[in-house]
């Protein structure tokens, strides 16, 4: 099942330090590298290289464009229901604010992500993040249970 085999492999970048716009196991990542670090792990290539981006892309204007949630659109499916393990997850700060962040559901009610001034770490979907919860997406690979 690739959402599973995902999940383990997101497990493998955990204590990997935050550095913005990297994506190597173990020595640095932002959220989308750590994504993009896994994909590689699991599917071999990256579907898309992204442009370079800030560290503040997201908050110096209103939602004019959303390249995150676009480019999960078109690698991902939509999920329904709870998020499960592999499911893709993706956070907007604000509801005039482009989705920024991103995790990967690890198992029930928890997620792994990369986040500024911390290691890759596993961490409770708790209420704030469903609050902020912009998206979740699926594999298309994914088998069901």
């Amino acid at each position: 099942m690739t959402g599973a085999r995902f999940a383990e492999a997101a497990r493998t970048w955990l204590g990997t330090p935050y550095q913005h716009q990297a994506s190597l196991k173990g020595v640095g990542c932002d959220c989308l590298g750590l994504l993009r670090g896994v994909w590689r792990d699991v599917y071999g290539h990256e579907p898309e290289t992204p442009p370079p981006y800030s560290p503040d892309w997201a908050e110096s204007q209103p939602i004019r464009s959303e390249p995150l949630l676009e480019a999960a659109m078109r690698h991902l499916h939509p999920a329904t229901g709870e998020p499960e393990a592999g499911d893709v997850l993706l956070f907007r700060w604000r509801t005039h604010l482009p989705a920024k962040h991103l995790a990967i559901v690890s198992g029930p009610g928890l997620m792994i992500h990369a986040h500024d001034g911390a290691c890759v770490c596993e961490a409770p979907i708790s209420p704030w993040w469903r609050r902020h919860l912009a998206a979740a997406f699926r594999h298309p690979r994914q088998e069901r249970s």
